[in-house]
């Protein structure tokens, strides 16, 4: 609870570790008063000034000293290692879409499942893994089966990419069932990203002459891959004959009016699918909530 790395800032309301004593030795002040903290010190080693709700004021040292909102939180016991609770693991972005130059990372996805027990306790499981060095990321089950529902698209390519490192007979299962996530939904979410972010592209145009072509390049190959979830059933990860002109733009090789009047097309396009898609309006909530809780039940045996 207590740390030594960072000053308790001024007004901060704190929990005493130690008791008061007068020089006589009697107790005016127990553990676990509460008080303010109403003049810090020049650095860790010197005494903090305590003011109780009484007016007495009298000093501690850090140790000594809880923040009141940190002390009201429960101890957590050791932190497991949530890497060791992965059920998929996969390759997405430039090295999936097959636009890797050999400057590219490779950014692993996918979920992890921890024990029911873990589930189960005072202490919440994170929804999300985060390994930046290693650019890694995995959603805890239910996080990920829900992104997925709301046609994600960071979500969905690492359901479709064509670049899988580990699949537990679990993550084979979802696989397999993962037509149960498209839906008319990928229209708005695709469609709806894309316009927001090209408008600010285009006032960064205005605004400082530059835009991020990188960015630029990935908003139009995101409307490419929710053409073909309307068109085809299908969510398109590796962009196959699309490669070269998507680099092009990465370069910023290609002129603005020209990536814009392209966006516009497939703009266009993505309108005219949508009320000619065979897919649903809405994802297979009822099949991926049995998955999920057949997947909860299978970890009971782990708990």
């Amino acid at each position: 609870m207590n740390t030594d790395l960072q000053f308790i800032p001024l007004g901060t309301h704190v929990v005493t570790r130690v008791p008061v004593h007068t020089p006589s030795g009697e107790i005016t002040r127990p553990t676990g008063a509460v008080g303010v903290i109403v003049r810090t010190p020049v650095d860790p080693r010197h005494a903090y000034r305590v003011r109780f709700p009484d007016g007495f004021e009298t000093s501690f040292l850090k140790r000594e000293l809880d923040v009141r909102k940190h002390h009201k939180q429960l101890d957590a016991p050791d932190t497991p290692d949530w890497l060791t609770f992965v059920q998929y693991r996969c390759v997405v972005g430039s090295r999936a879409f097959g636009l890797a130059t050999d400057e590219s990372d490779t950014d692993r996805r996918g979920f992890y499942l921890p024990p029911a027990e873990l589930h189960w306790s005072l202490w919440s499981v994170p929804e999300q893994l985060e390994d930046h060095d290693n650019q890694e990321a995995y959603w805890e089950l239910q996080k990920f089966l829900s992104l997925a529902l709301k046609a994600n698209p960071n979500v969905l390519e690492c359901l479709y990419t064509p670049l899988i490192e580990h699949a537990s007979p679990l993550a084979l299962e979802l696989l397999a069932m993962r037509g149960a996530f498209l839906s008319t939904l990928v229209y708005q979410t695709y469609n709806g990203y894309v316009l927001s972010q090209f408008k600010k592209l285009e006032a960064d145009l205005r605004n400082h002459g530059e835009i991020r072509w990188k960015h630029a390049m990935h908003l139009v190959r995101l409307l490419i891959s929710g053409i073909a979830v309307l068109e085809e059933g299908e969510v398109l990860v590796h962009v196959g004959e699309h490669k070269e002109a998507l680099l092009a733009i990465k370069r910023g090789s290609v002129a603005w009016q020209d990536v814009n009047a392209w966006r516009l097309a497939l703009h266009a396009r993505f309108d005219r699918a949508l009320p000619n898609s065979r897919l649903p309006e809405r994802p297979d909530y009822a099949r991926v909530n049995a998955f999920l809780l057949r997947a909860r039940r299978s970890m009971l045996a782990d708990a």
